[in-house]
């Protein structure tokens, strides 16, 4: 359940960034960031567990909005490049840094004992918390402003309203959630290298979004918990996870285009438009 829910976190700021239209493979690189604060602030520094716990999100924040001021005049193709680079030069700098252990990685990162116990439902609660606040930000007038600069640039920017300055910011508050969500992958695993944070980690993110359903915020948490118990029972039968994962999101694009939820939603309208279908066939009879 903790991974599941991780996973749905990410999968989730993936999802909030596509508001402004952008697609965001940096993630894997706030991931880390988060998770690598965590684990230093924790085990080198001995920070309280909650100080060290937030300051992987608000560092990952603050980085994202140097990387976002620079890097959000691009757009498309170019941003998505850009993003990747920075994961793997973000995933090569912990190899070279001896001090972060190296490529053997960070270890002893635990929570404190009266929270151990407790630590799946925190974890689950946190980042349905992340959630949901992504999914209000989405529906309030701040997600409105994302959604017309998605929609059209230059009308936005008529209108009065700051582009640049609004995509950057759609791009932090996201940061923040994917560092939070860093911050609790070192507290569950105890231990990070730097593996756990290349590019991989955003295609499984965009595989969960894509499998769910992008257009509804329930797509991430459907994608996430039926890819992972999926590629589980598949890792059992001896099945690579990354072509697990890659014939999952071509399934789901030729497929499913709206994914799981755009299904379940499909299922729930037909229903409820049963009733009104048969009693118009009656009356024409």
């Amino acid at each position: 359940m903790i991974w599941i829910a991780l996973a749905a976190l990410v999968a989730s700021t993936l999802r909030f960034v596509m508001l402004i239209g952008e697609l965001n493979f940096a993630t894997a690189a706030f991931y880390g960031i988060g998770a690598y604060t965590a684990g230093v602030a924790t085990t080198m520094l001995e920070w309280p567990f909650i100080v060290s716990f937030l300051a992987g999100g608000v560092v990952a924040a603050l980085i994202s909005t140097v990387f976002g001021f620079i890097t959000l005049r691009t757009k498309g193709p170019y941003f998505l490049l850009i993003g990747f680079a920075f994961a793997e030069v973000m995933r090569i700098i912990y190899t070279k840094m001896d001090w972060l252990g190296g490529n053997s990685g960070l270890i002893g990162i635990f929570v404190p004992e009266a929270l151990d116990v407790y630590l799946t439902p925190f974890v689950i609660l946190v980042s349905g918390s992340l959630i949901g606040i992504l999914y209000l930000i989405e529906v309030s007038n701040v997600g409105k402003i994302f959604t017309a600069i998605k929609d059209n640039e230059g009308v936005a920017r008529s209108v009065g309203i700051r582009v640049h300055l609004s995509k950057v910011a759609c791009f932090v508050i996201a940061s923040f959630a994917v560092g939070i969500a860093g911050s609790l992958h070192a507290y569950t695993n105890n231990v990070i290298s730097p593996g756990d944070f290349g590019f991989l980690l955003s295609t499984f993110a965009l595989a969960y979004l894509k499998v769910g359903g992008e257009e509804h915020p329930l797509g991430p948490i459907l994608g996430a918990a039926l890819l992972i118990l999926l590629n589980a029972l598949a890792l059992d039968s001896g099945l690579n996870e990354h072509i697990f994962y890659g014939a999952a999101i071509v399934a789901a694009m030729l497929l499913l285009p709206k994914g799981v939820a755009g299904l379940v939603g499909r299922w729930f309208t037909a229903d409820r438009c049963e009733p009104g279908v048969k009693v118009v066939a009656r009356r024409a009879q």
